[in-house]
């Protein structure tokens, strides 16, 4: 089925989509990027991706090149033309071309604004039910973490590192502590008190996370928000991760060390029925 992107105002064929070489975002990875889930061909936790757009814009001295109503319009539209039932959808704004190379640009600059819809893979899926390994590695990413740009290459690394001893996510960790994924926030489980790092220019303030604890907040499952080692979540009772598409997914292995029986735990399971009970009903 032909694919279509947007970029700029206009829907295109990808291979009609085209950016200047002086993009920003190709000279000096000047771009920040968001990824909405899409469950039963709608958007999911799309109010946080617009505020965490919008603190990704603030905090990179950009502007917002469309408003949210525009954004979900087209974002609507792609998934509506590709028929994505279950995927995502990307989008990335870059500072735009001066068509030349300079460190610091110039202001009133035309951001370069292009989305993509993608299915998701049956591989996922096969994750999402038996769980997956996590392959640890030092975390190498720039200090503002929190900003979702597309300064991406430390978490690449970490994850062909993951790879290539057998892992489908690497778990990063910085002086002692872990960090997160490498494309996803990552939780241990000790004693039914879900424990996970707290918010700061460490890690990406990930929507999932936001929406699973917001759900948690009522409920029986404890919540435990603090630094803590690669010895604890090797030791951890289960331990699971969350993303746009990821969802809740199980961690049954990290390195060589296997949590609980090696299968998806009870509290993790039920996680995944509490979120997903959620997102069908807030999706839009």
């Amino acid at each position: 089925m032909p694919r279509t992107v947007y970029i700029n105002g206009s829907y295109c064929a990808p291979e009609d989509a085209t950016v200047s070489i002086f993009d920003r975002g190709l000279l000096f990875a000047d771009a920040i990027y968001e990824v909405a889930g899409v469950i039963n061909g709608k958007l999911l936790d799309f109010a946080s991706h617009m505020q965490r757009l919008d603190r990704s814009l603030d905090e990179m001295r950009m502007p917002a090149p469309l408003t949210h109503d525009d954004i979900l319009g087209v974002m609507r539209e792609l998934v509506k033309r590709d028929q994505v039932e279950e995927g995502l959808v990307y989008m990335q704004i870059s500072r735009g071309s001066t068509g030349d190379r300079d460190f610091l640009p110039p202001e009133g600059m035309k951001p370069t604004v292009f989305m993509f819809a993608q299915h998701k893979s049956d591989v996922t899926r096969q994750e999402f039910q038996d769980g997956i390994k996590m392959i640890s590695a030092p975390d190498i990413r720039w200090g503002r973490r929190d900003i979702k740009t597309v300064g991406l290459m430390g978490s690449v690394f970490a994850k062909w590192t993951a790879k290539e001893a057998g892992g489908a996510e690497v778990l990063m960790h910085q002086d002692g502590y872990v960090t997160e994924g490498g494309a996803t926030s990552f939780y241990i489980i000790k004693d039914n008190t879900i424990i996970t790092r707290p918010l700061s220019n460490d890690i990406l303030h990930g929507c999932t996370r936001k929406a699973l604890l917001k759900i948690l907040e009522d409920g029986d499952i404890g919540l435990d928000e603090r630094l803590y080692t690669l010895d604890e979540a090797h030791s951890a009772d289960e331990a699971f991760i969350t993303g746009a598409s990821t969802f809740v997914c199980p961690v049954v292995q990290i390195d060589e060390a296997v949590l609980g029986t090696g299968k998806p735990g009870p509290v993790t399971r039920r996680l995944q029925d509490i979120y997903m009970d959620f997102i069908h009903k807030d999706a839009i």
